[in-house]
């Protein structure tokens, strides 16, 4: 049966975006941008994999006369991508070490393109034809060879948090200053291909007679849309349609002129003013349906036209190999030994030179437009679209590998006020600040508490809130850099507020808070707690009751995978901390718990424990020796407030439920087989969960030999001995 035309375009979108979320978010998991697996998503649909394994079905999906309908879509998506980058390109990244960006960025344009062009002299008698002059086959490769991708290295520096860092502002100015360029080249191959020399001349006049009026009087013009935005606060469908009307209006201009559409709508959106609600509601409004609906699209069609077939020796490997280690070794060398002229250390220099290697979209819409002007052949084309993906598949595990983030800890972690590091450390991941107050509260408590004993530094302690704002999608504008400070700024307001109301103000010194951004919260979190060395991380249930899966969510995850102790908060809002309850049956993680009680009852004097004995059939569990030694030589101020009770019970956790109602706190031990129940923390804890009256503390423990106690305990021994001049107290 013959489908209809639309029909069939409708089938090919259907299969195109599905397969380029799920190739995207494939990559997504292995720590690499989602354009990669768009990119592979729409090589798999073309002829280089489809293609061979089911010519038929490659066919009959994808036949010859359909492909000029996703061609207009995604030149359709072009157009508005660019304005994107266009409108998130802010003149401020400019501002930032300008002088040595403008070195860096020109010689790693420079070498990259004089190395292309080089080898333009070999591939241009093997890969190209007489119809195409030299001078257009070697502007185009030498721009393919010298392109970044702004919004995909941008991206990594957001996702690395390295925008505040110098190599991360160098890294952006050089990329926006290379991105202008490399423009400017492009729009001149492209001229140059078009059109003979006379009439290129006149291209290039007049594309710079309609930048100059842009950048005038266009941007005049365009300033009446932030004094709009100002009175009405939000971004009307009528103002919307006039700026899309302005887009295309722009291509088209640049489009007659006799370069590409692309860079008339990349001039209206770098105009356009800088106002931040309105690039962000703007952004907002158009990135949605443009990279998820008409992106994709763009990959299949380059996909389709990527042959990998065409690669059919060994000599063509060879050349393929070559194109991509120009290109690598041309941007690389370029941006470092720039770099280090401009005084920038070896490290930070290398790391600049494999972010500037980022190529992603930006490479390809270069190298679709020089297909389409059949500057460049198929089989080039394929090469290019490997040295693309190559490029930007290695920049993160390269800057990674060059530039580590256990180096950039300073970036991660505020510098403590002392130059002393602090003997015990507890992070507190929160989801929303403004309702998790009593978790900080908790987190304080367990810390120092409210004792005047360690007002002074015979102790230091620290609380690290962590509150991680988490980036879900490439190209969005909420990753780009300025957006992410933004949302950075005003996470830390919230944090702020929330720890100026701390019930214990002299405490709030110990209390760094810890904002930035992240692509998986559960694994930064647990990456956070291992570079830093914590020794707890305590973490809260944001729901009265569990659900199904207890072990669900990122608290599962965290609770699974940390390499340090957990402790869970289910937070009933009692505000006092006076009576804390401890049901008891040896397990490491009842013994965890059983040290944070006991830290509680040292840091303050109002707190009593009861530790509650619970045997079944006249026969009960002993503590375990450690802690029995433990409990026998605390001092007595502290042992006088610590009660063990003794229950017999044929039910242990109703016993626990009602002892539970007059206590403040309840503090129970993951069961024993909560690692193997994948989504449980064991029956008794759950029970616990949901019928507990207190508020719980829920702990698990992963270090046998992390000591809870060792610093409040030294402390308080050398508070119990007599000052210098003092006489010393006889018992």
């Amino acid at each position: 049966m013959k489908l209809d035309t639309v029909v069939l375009v409708l089938i090919q979108i259907l299969i195109v975006i599905g397969l380029s979320r799920l190739m995207g978010l494939g990559f997504r998991r292995i720590k690499q941008p989602l354009v990669i697996g768009e990119i592979v998503a729409g090589i798999m649909l073309g002829p280089s994999l489809l293609g061979l394994l089911a010519p038929e079905l490659a066919t009959a999906l994808f036949p010859p006369a359909t492909i000029p309908y996703l061609g207009v879509l995604s030149q359709i998506g072009l157009i508005f991508f660019m304005f994107l980058i266009g409108l998130e390109l802010d003149p401020k990244y400019l501002k930032n070490q300008l002088d040595v960006a403008i070195l860096t960025s020109h010689v790693s344009i420079l070498v990259p393109f004089s190395l292309g062009t080089l080898l333009a002299l070999l591939l241009y008698p093997l890969v190209s034809n007489g119809s195409v002059s030299f001078t257009a086959f070697a502007l185009f490769l030498g721009a393919a060879m010298s392109i970044t991708a702004f919004p995909v290295l941008a991206r990594i520096i957001t996702e690395n948090n390295l925008q505040g860092s110098r190599l991360g502002t160098l890294a952006l100015t050089c990329a926006a200053v290379d991105d202008v360029t490399a423009w400017c080249v492009l729009a001149l191959a492209i001229a140059v291909a078009r059109n003979s020399s006379l009439d290129a001349l006149r291209t290039v006049v007049l594309s710079l007679v309609y930048i100059g009026l842009m950048v005038t009087i266009g941007r005049k013009f365009l300033k009446s849309l932030a004094t709009h935005y100002n009175r009405t606060g939000r971004l009307t469908q009528f103002v919307l349609a006039a700026i899309y009307m302005g887009v295309v209006l722009s291509a088209l201009i640049t489009e007659l002129i006799g370069i590409h559409l692309i860079f008339g709508a990349f001039l209206l959106g770098a105009v356009m003013p800088k106002h931040a609600g309105l690039t962000r509601e703007l952004a907002q409004k158009t990135e949605d349906f443009v990279l998820t609906f008409l992106l994709p699209i763009f990959f299949a069609y380059s996909g389709l036209r990527t042959q990998i077939g065409l690669l059919n020796s060994p000599v063509l490997w060879l050349l393929c190999g070559l194109v991509v280690a120009v290109a690598i070794s041309g941007k690389y060398f370029g941006t470092y030994v720039a770099a280090r002229f401009s005084g920038i250390e070896k490290r930070e220099a290398s790391a600049l030179g494999w972010l500037m290697n980022t190529r992603g979209l930006t490479e390809l819409i270069v190298l679709n437009i020089g297909l389409s002007l059949n500057v460049i052949s198929p089989l080039l084309f394929t090469m290019l679209v490997i040295m693309a993906l190559v490029t930007t598949f290695m920049t993160s595990p390269l800057l990674e590998w060059t530039y580590p983030k256990r180096l950039i800890r300073q970036d991660i972690i505020q510098p403590l006020e002392s130059d002393a590091e602090p003997a015990y450390r507890i992070l507190v991941p929160i989801a929303n600040p403004t309702t998790q107050k009593g978790l900080i509260q908790l987190a304080v408590a367990i810390a120092l508490g409210d004792s005047p004993l360690f007002t002074d530094s015979s102790i230091s302690a620290a609380v690290y809130p962590l509150s991680l704002i988490e980036l879900n999608e490439d190209y969005a504008f909420a990753s780009t850099p300025a957006e992410a400070n933004r949302l950075i700024a005003e996470r830390q307001a919230q944090v702020r507020e929330v720890l100026d109301t701390l019930d214990l103000p002299h405490m709030r010194s110990i209390v760094h808070p810890i904002v930035r951004v992240a692509t998986d919260v559960a694994q930064e979190t647990n990456r956070i707690g291992e570079l830093d060395q914590t020794d707890l991380i305590l973490m809260g249930w944001h729901r009265p009751a569990f659900s199904k899966n207890r072990l669900g969510g990122r608290v599962g995850q965290i609770l699974s995978t940390a390499r340090t102790d957990v402790a869970v908060f289910v937070d009933r809002q009692h505000l006092k901390l006076e009576h804390i309850l401890v049901p008891y049956t040896p397990n490491i993680h009842n013994d965890l718990g059983l040290e944070i009680a006991l830290r509680l009852l040292v840091n303050s004097k109002d707190c009593t424990l009861t530790i509650l004995r619970i045997t079944q059939e006249h026969r009960g569990d002993d503590f375990s020796h450690e802690f029995q030694t433990l409990l026998d030589h605390l001092p007595d101020s502290v042992q006088q407030r610590i009660h063990i009770p003794q229950v017999e019970a044929e039910n242990p956790i109703e016993a626990v439920v009602k002892a539970s109602e007059t206590a403040d706190l309840t503090i129970a031990g993951a069961s024993r087989e909560w690692g193997l129940e994948r989504q449980t923390l064991g029956f008794y804890t759950d029970e616990l969960a949901v019928r507990c009256h207190s508020s719980l503390l829920i702990t698990r423990r992963y270090n046998r030999v992390t000591s809870h106690l060792s610093s409040v305990l030294m402390a308080q021994e050398s508070a119990d001995l007599p000052k210098p001049g003092e006489p010393e107290v006889n018992a």
